[in-house]
């Protein structure tokens, strides 16, 4: 059985509603980088975001994987997968019937989480470097490095006007 490993993290500038969100994934000892950026986001849409976009990558592209580990320093993430028979239950709404926050990333997520055979592990957010590699930490690098470029290209946009 071909297992996939797959890192992820996203970020945001609260200010700018500008986020990004990343996803490194390992098959077979190849790395793949996916990555993206998003207006008008959250921290958590974008935490979302990266583990359906490497889901989803996997599952249109790579047939023969059979299993996924995925490895998250998001509680918000790990902890839908413990919260889905209440959300699902209660129609992704809250107890004052207002649908939740970031539903339609939720029902997505939880749907593409049916689909495989998938090991959760969440790690501490924002580790030190150390002798071992921890490819979190390159992804929430990589992640905010591509927020502070939409922060940058939004700031030079506002000048020039």
């Amino acid at each position: 059985m071909i297992t996939a490993e797959i890192f992820t993290d996203g970020s945001c500038h609260t200010q700018f509603k500008t986020g990004s969100w990343v996803a490194i994934i390992f098959i077979q000892g190849k790395k793949i980088l996916l990555s993206g950026s998003v207006m008008d986001t959250t921290h958590n849409r974008m935490e979302l975001t990266a583990v359906i976009k490497a889901i989803e990558y996997i599952k249109e592209t790579q047939a023969a994987v059979a299993g996924l580990r995925v490895v998250s320093d998001s509680q918000y993430v790990i902890g839908l997968i413990s919260r889905k028979e209440k959300l699902t239950s209660a129609g992704f709404t809250n107890k004052k019937g207002e649908t939740l926050n970031n539903a339609d990333l939720v029902i997505q997520f939880l749907d593409l989480c049916t689909m495989s055979s998938i090991e959760w592990v969440k790690i501490k957010a924002h580790q030190k470097q150390n002798e071992t590699v921890n490819y979190n930490i390159e992804a929430d690098k990589l992640s905010r490095a591509i927020v502070r470029e939409e922060v940058r290209k939004i700031q030079s946009s506002k000048r020039q006007l």
